[in-house]
């Protein structure tokens, strides 16, 4: 006989305790509610060791390597190449080898509940979870269902794919080797990123893209960076579909490719992309449709809230990647942060309907100034609207845009190379979006991203003098050659 269901009440039950679930459980908590994190997995979630830490871990070695490399003085005392077991052993430090104990003693003095299992939804403002101890649990939640539940890879339409094991980005940023040959299918972020780290750890690396690298990206930017990945040695094939893949008597992967050429390596990594890890969930059960493509689609509201599901009110919450508006942690774990205050100013009857823009209960951030790093070398910093993005929006947007070539950055580096471009409204003159390309230009990201929040006037701005000599006198250059 089957044990009877453990049945608890919580005021917010969070299914998903990664950085986002975490974030949104802390502030209803602070909020004075009662909340339960369900996960599967590692408290900590993807961010914490499978993507953001571990493959900037990997990437950061390179880098640092690269810039004594491009400084004269500097590089007269180089004499060496990446340790690559000094790398992985870092990597395994900062994802605490994998060891959730530190973020599970976070959870549990912040005041939040933890139940390990698989959850789903029977029901409005219900939980089922078949915890991973063998424990049912039926949860109620008085005020609020939170979906943190992150992202899935894409898998794409390569014949044989299904029959080879392949690399994930998370068998990627997890190897305890370098392979000798590297096959990458797939230009955005993780694919461009982790085929760098690996062609400076020692492989040899090639890379399959359908479209050009980076697409979402300003050409001019993204070309940078398909520069510096031909100059660590790596091998781009852009435009091209990978046909085929499949594995030969030794162990290593054939792909044959659309432009005639026949790759062999080692490992194949695939990262073709990601979609709100939603199945299994029960929102089937809600009246919760797939989309065209078959797979279950939501749509929020600016406060995280889940819309057009039954139930006697505001219940159902998405945030982070699931929501599947900014698959970035620190987008989402801003959405959390302002899904969370809803959550409780709603349980208290202080918020009633949609909040206003730019309140702490509002995601509006999402749709005016989304910040974005590729932490290549050259790095690739962008927020805001590109400007066919603004101008698909409506308004009347202009650009301006240069290469990078200051005293700061010819002092940062030998023949520093880089590019910067700010997207303008010109009817109110404030910004819309920027990008820079360029050794360490990531750190110059949030002075745009201020300046396209606060929606600060150019004419203000052009009292907004960079230091010199640092890489932001760009920022000088650029309103002079806009005029001011």
């Amino acid at each position: 006989m089957m044990p009877e269901p453990v049945e608890q009440e919580f005021d917010v039950v969070v299914i998903g305790a990664g950085a986002v679930g975490e974030n949104v459980a802390d502030r209803v908590a602070q909020g004075g509610l009662s909340v339960v994190l369900v996960e599967a997995e590692l408290v900590g979630g993807e961010c914490s060791y499978w993507a953001c830490m571990p493959s900037k871990a990997l990437l950061r070695p390179g880098t640092a390597l690269h810039a004594a490399q491009t400084t004269p003085g500097a590089k007269e005392a180089v004499t060496r190449t990446l340790d690559a077991a000094a790398v992985l052993k870092r990597r395994d430090y900062f994802t605490s080898n994998w060891q959730d104990d530190s973020q599970v003693a976070w959870v549990k003095d912040s005041g939040i509940d933890l139940i390990r299992g698989h959850a789903w939804l029977p029901a409005p403002q219900s939980v089922q979870v078949a915890g991973l101890d063998g424990t049912s649990h039926r949860l109620r939640a008085r005020h609020a269902v939170v979906l943190a539940t992150g992202s899935m890879p894409n898998t794409p339409p390569v014949e044989g794919l299904e029959d080879v094991q392949v690399w994930g980005t998370r068998e990627a940023t997890s190897a305890s080797e370098v392979p000798e040959r590297l096959a990458v299918l797939g230009g955005g972020v993780a694919g461009t990123e982790l085929a760098q780290a690996f062609a400076r750890l020692g492989s040899a690396v090639t890379l399959v893209t359908r479209s050009r690298l980076l697409g979402k990206y300003p050409e001019e930017a993204a070309s940078l960076v398909a520069a510096g990945l031909r100059a660590d040695g790596v091998e781009l094939h852009l435009h091209t579909e990978t046909q085929s893949i499949s594995t030969n008597d030794d162990g290593t992967f054939s792909l044959r490719l659309g432009d005639g050429t026949t790759v062999t390596a080692d490992k194949v990594l695939v990262s073709t992309g990601r979609h709100p890890a939603l199945e299994g969930l029960g929102l089937e059960s809600i009246g919760v449709e797939p989309d065209d493509s078959g797979r279950l689609a939501i749509s929020t509201d600016n406060s995280g809230l889940v819309q057009g599901v039954p139930g006697d009110g505001p219940w159902l919450y998405a945030v982070g990647d699931a929501a599947g508006k900014n698959l970035l942690t620190h987008q989402g774990k801003y959405e959390a942060r302002a899904t969370g205050d809803a959550i409780a100013a709603r349980a208290k009857g202080e918020l009633n309907g949609a909040p206003e823009d730019w309140s702490r209960y509002s995601q509006t951030a999402n749709q005016h100034a989304v910040p974005n790093v590729v932490f290549t070398d050259p790095e690739l910093a962008t927020v805001g609207r590109t400007v066919e993005a603004a101008r698909q929006d409506g308004f009347n947007a202009s650009s301006v845009e240069l290469p990078i070539q200051v005293a700061g950055s010819s002092l940062h580096s030998e023949n520093y190379e880089g590019w910067a471009q700010l997207v303008v409204d010109e009817d109110r003159q404030v910004l819309l979006g920027a990008t820079f390309a360029g050794p360490d230009v990531s750190e110059l990201l949030h002075a745009a991203t201020i300046a396209v929040v606060g929606e600060v006037p150019l004419n203000r701005l052009w009292h907004a003098v960079p230091s010199y000599p640092t890489i932001s006198e760009v920022w000088l250059r650029l309103l002079e050659k806009y005029g001011l």
